[in-house]
C-alpha cells in the first residue's frame, strides 16, 4: 500500500511539473494566471493609435481564447489620446505609433513603452495614378504645399489633393519628423484631415487627385503604395533599413506593468504575438 502510494505521489508531482512547464514562457496561463481564482473576470483597457488597433484587435481574440475569463476592451482615438489615456490612469495600455515626446515624459515620468512591432509608413495615391515613385523631398514639396500639380513631379496634368491626419495622430506625428524635418504639412484649406488609417485609405481609393499616407499594414489593392527614393515600401525593406519612412509600434504602460496586463504585453511580444504582427501586415520584433 504505502508502495503504492509513493508511486501516485511521485505521477502527480510529474503532472504538476509538466503543467508548469506547459504555462510558462510565451504561454499564457489559462484561469487568472494561476492566483487561484478561476471564476474572478479580469479586465484590461486599451486606447490610441489605429495603426496598432488591427494588431491589438487580432492578439485580444487569440489572448481571450486562451484566458476566458479576461475580458479586453480595444479602442482607437489616436496615439495622443492613447498616451493620455494612459498617463491619467482611464486605461491600463497605451498604444502608440510614435515616440513618446519629452513634454509627455516631463508631464508623466512613470511612462514606460514596450516595442511591440515595426512598422514603415507609405505614402499613397489612387491606383489609377500614373506616378510610381517620388523622392523624399519631392513628398515634402508637396505635403507643404509648394508642389500642387502632379505634372511637376512627372505626372499627369492634375491637381493634387492633400490628405492628412487629425491632430494626435501617430502617423502625422511620425511622418512629420521623418519627411517634414519636424514642420507641419500646409495650412492651406483644401488640405484634408481623416480620424484614422482606414479613412485614409478609403478617401484615397475614391479621389484619383488624392496623395495622402498611411501604415503599411493598411496597404490593400485599392491604393497604390509609391516607391520612396527608389525604394518600395514592403516588409524586407522596413525590416533591412532601407525604407526611408520607418517606425517602431508601442504599448505604453504607467509605471512597470503587473499581472495580467504584463502576461498579455509579454503574449503580444512573443512568437504567437508576432505571427499576428505578420499577418497583419507589421513587421515582427528580431
Amino acid at each position: 500500500m504505502k508502495k503504492e502510494m509513493k508511486k501516485k505521489g511521485i505521477i502527480c508531482l510529474l503532472f504538476m511539473a509538466t503543467m508548469m512547464m506547459l504555462f510558462s514562457g510565451c504561454t499564457s496561463p489559462p484561469g487568472d494566471g494561476g492566483t487561484g481564482t478561476t471564476l474572478a473576470t479580469k479586465k484590461i483597457t486599451i486606447a490610441g493609435s489605429t495603426t496598432v488597433q488591427p494588431i491589438s484587435n487580432q492578439a485580444v481574440e487569440a489572448y481571450t481564447a486562451k484566458n476566458p475569463n479576461v475580458k479586453i476592451s480595444v479602442q482607437g482615438g489616436g496615439s495622443g489620446t492613447g498616451v493620455r489615456m494612459v498617463s491619467e490612469g482611464s486605461v491600463d495600455i497605451g498604444a502608440a505609433s510614435r515616440d513618446l515626446k519629452d513634454s509627455e515624459m516631463e508631464a508623466t515620468p512613470s511612462l514606460v513603452t514596450h516595442t511591440i512591432a515595426h512598422d514603415g509608413i507609405a505614402v499613397i495615391v489612387h491606383p489609377g495614378n500614373s506616378i510610381e515613385g517620388l523622392s523624399l523631398q519631392q513628398i515634402q514639396d508637396i505635403f507643404a504645399g509648394k508642389i500642387t500639380n502632379y505634372r511637376e513631379v512627372g505626372g499627369p496634368d492634375m491637381e493634387i489633393v492633400v490628405i492628412i491626419r487629425e491632430e494626435g495622430s501617430g502617423t502625422r506625428a511620425t511622418f512629420e519628423e521623418l519627411v517634414m524635418d519636424g514642420g507641419g504639412v500646409s495650412n492651406s484649406e483644401d488640405v484634408l484631415q481623416k480620424p484614422s488609417n482606414g479613412a485614409v485609405r478609403a478617401t484615397v481609393s475614391g479621389n484619383e487627385n488624392a496623395i495622402s499616407y498611411v501604415g503599411l499594414g493598411y496597404i490593400d489593392e485599392s491604393v497604390k503604395a509609391l516607391q520612396v527614393d527608389g525604394v518600395t515600401p514592403s516588409t524586407a525593406t522596413i525590416g533591412d533599413g532601407s525604407y526611408p519612412i520607418s517606425r517602431n509600434l508601442y504599448y505604453i504602460t504607467n509605471g512597470q506593468p503587473t499581472g495580467e496586463v504584463k502576461r498579455y504585453i509579454d503574449f503580444v511580444k512573443c512568437s504567437e504575438g508576432q505571427k499576428i504582427v505578420e499577418k497583419e501586415g507589421f513587421i515582427p520584433l528580431s
